[in-house]
C-alpha cells in the first residue's frame, strides 16, 4: 500500500481564496461519511471542512457553555478544591 499525498495549493471560488487538498480514505471510512454527509444535507467537501473545524476548536461549542449552572446542587470549585491534599513544593525554575 502506498503512502498517501496530500498535495495543497491555492485556489479562488466567487471571491473567496480556498485552501484545495486531497485526501484518500480507506473504502468503509468513505462509506461512513457518505452516509454521513447523505443525512447532513451538505457537500462533502463542506462536511469534511466542518469536520476539521471541530477537531481542531480552540473553545467548548455554545451550547456546552450554556449548560454552566445547570445543576443547582453541583458543588463549586472551590468546595472541590477542599477535600483535596496540599501540592508538593516545586523546584524554582
Amino acid at each position: 500500500m502506498r503512502a498517501p499525498v496530500v498535495v495543497s495549493y491555492k485556489c479562488t471560488y466567487e471571491w473567496k481564496s480556498m485552501s484545495q487538498i486531497t485526501i484518500y480514505l480507506d473504502e468503509e471510512t468513505a462509506a461512513l461519511m457518505k452516509a454521513a454527509v447523505r443525512g447532513s444535507g451538505l457537500s462533502q467537501s463542506k462536511w469534511v471542512a466542518l469536520a476539521v473545524r471541530e477537531r481542531v476548536r480552540s473553545e467548548w461549542p455554545c451550547s456546552v457553555s450554556k449548560l454552566a449552572g445547570a445543576w443547582p446542587d453541583f458543588p463549586s470549585a472551590e468546595e472541590l478544591r477542599t477535600k483535596m491534599g496540599t501540592d508538593a513544593t516545586r523546584e524554582p525554575l
